[in-house]
């Protein structure tokens, strides 16, 4: 059998990135339906506007921090391209970041291969860059939060994980997942925590952790550690937030934050929500619907947290695809949210090809496209079939549920540092 090297993978995956964005260019100019993405538009008009000394709130619907138009600026001067390029290459980047997070949890080098692969030759992520959404940016600073995290760069982690819930606030799931990490149980003063190998048996791991209460995990919450990553992740947001806000008042608080903390979204979409806001958007929401609609969701995390936070990556995963299956909006480019963190769960899984994972991954996709089919109908067939489109959302909820549930069955649970008492009597097993 021939071995597929990490590194020739890689290089293919680039050439064909970069094959992807100039098809776009010659699809774009060519053919009647575009290939970049609508939000690439938005962006570059913003990142006009900047490079003229203007808002890039000027731009209606641009709901993203200026450091996106920022980024983007060359867009208006150098090449149209700058930002697929740029984006592209995000997309590479957390494939190497997602091999480099296996190899430091002792995966061997061929399973990091084959794991890796399900991200960069995923259509759905290898398009998303190319056509110009800035979604792999926010991926990529994830991993890298998580590489930080695992080598206790504890300074850089905190730093960045402050950016990225500047740049897109949905991260902010992670603060508390995060807190319960840094556990003291794991950590000895000038030490750098020991990691649990790939290879080694959790079973005990699994059942020392989960046997701990909800009060044992809340216990010596408050220690430097917490406190450090706290003050510096929220400094770097409050003043990365607070200097935008000096720039361009009240346009950016409301667009890039409390926008998508309030958003309403009348149009169709995957979110069970969208029939129920669709019929009632003449009228303003109460204070109690909107908090109901959050419920589900704020219930389903907490569970997840508490039961799930010393296995970090996976915990990511399951909150990732949690929140967005119970959102009040849903568009196709929330899945890379969840599929940059699907490879890092690969190696623990005990869920086989065949037939279980088949089945899963024909049904979340076999679940989209009947909504999709319904979405056809009604955007571009003009037809009243909002019912059976929200019926299709519903369905489309209960696979992303059934397969979350198979995912953690399947799942063997590892945390990511071995406890202090566990180094302890490993070193003791060695000097007898």
């Amino acid at each position: 059998m021939v071995e597929i090297s990490f590194r020739s993978l890689f290089v293919f995956s680039a050439v064909f990135r970069v094959f992807l964005v100039l098809y776009g260019e010659w699809q774009d100019a060519h053919m009647e339906v575009r290939y970049t993405d609508i939000d690439y538009v938005v962006f570059s008009d913003a990142a006009s506007l900047m490079a003229s000394g203007k808002s890039p709130y000027e731009r209606s619907t641009y709901r993203y921090s200026p450091l996106l138009a920022f980024l983007l600026m060359p867009n208006s001067f150098l090449h149209q391209s700058w930002g697929k390029f740029i984006f592209s290459a995000s997309d590479l980047l957390v494939g190497l970041l997602i091999h480099r997070i296996l190899k430091l949890r002792g995966v061997p080098e061929k399973l990091c291969t084959y794991s890796t692969m399900v991200w960069l030759f995923n259509p759905f992520t290898f398009t998303i860059g190319t056509r110009g959404n800035c979604e792999p940016i926010v991926c990529a600073m994830i991993l890298w939060i998580l590489i930080c995290l695992i080598n206790d760069h504890l300074l850089q982690a905190a730093f960045w994980y402050g950016l990225v819930v500047h740049l897109r606030i949905y991260p902010i799931i992670y603060a508390l997942p995060i807190i319960l990490f840094l556990d003291p149980q794991y950590f000895k003063p000038g030490e750098k925590p020991v990691l649990v190998d790939w290879n080694s048996g959790t079973s005990k791991l699994s059942q020392q952790t989960h046997s701990r209460s909800i009060s044992d995990l809340l216990t010596s919450m408050i220690t430097w550690r917490r406190i450090i990553f706290g003050l510096i992740s929220g400094s770097t947001f409050f003043i990365l937030t607070g200097l935008c806000f000096y720039l361009y008042g009240w346009d950016f608080l409301h667009e890039s934050l409390l926008y998508h903390l309030t958003r309403t979204d009348p149009r169709h979409n995957f979110s069970v929500y969208f029939y129920h806001i669709y019929l009632h958007y003449e009228h303003e929401l109460s204070v109690l619907q909107k908090l109901i609609a959050f419920l589900p969701q704020f219930t389903v995390q907490l569970v997840l947290i508490f039961r799930f936070a010393r296995d970090l990556p996976f915990c990511f995963f399951l909150q990732t695809l949690a929140f967005v299956a119970f959102n009040k909006v849903i568009t196709a480019q929330y899945f890379v949210w969840f599929f940059c963190l699907l490879p890092l769960l690969l190696p623990w899984s005990n869920m086989k090809l065949k037939w279980k994972g088949i089945s899963c991954v024909f049904l979340w996709i076999g679940a989209q496209t009947h909504w999709l089919m319904w979405g056809y109908m009604l955007e571009f067939r003009g037809k009243n079939v909002f019912v059976q489109l929200w019926l299709a959302s519903l369905l489309f909820l209960a696979a992303n549920t059934f397969v979350l549930i198979n995912i953690v069955r399947n799942h063997v649970y590892s945390p990511v540092f071995k406890q202090l008492n566990q180094i302890d009597s490993d070193k003791a097993m060695k000097d007898e």
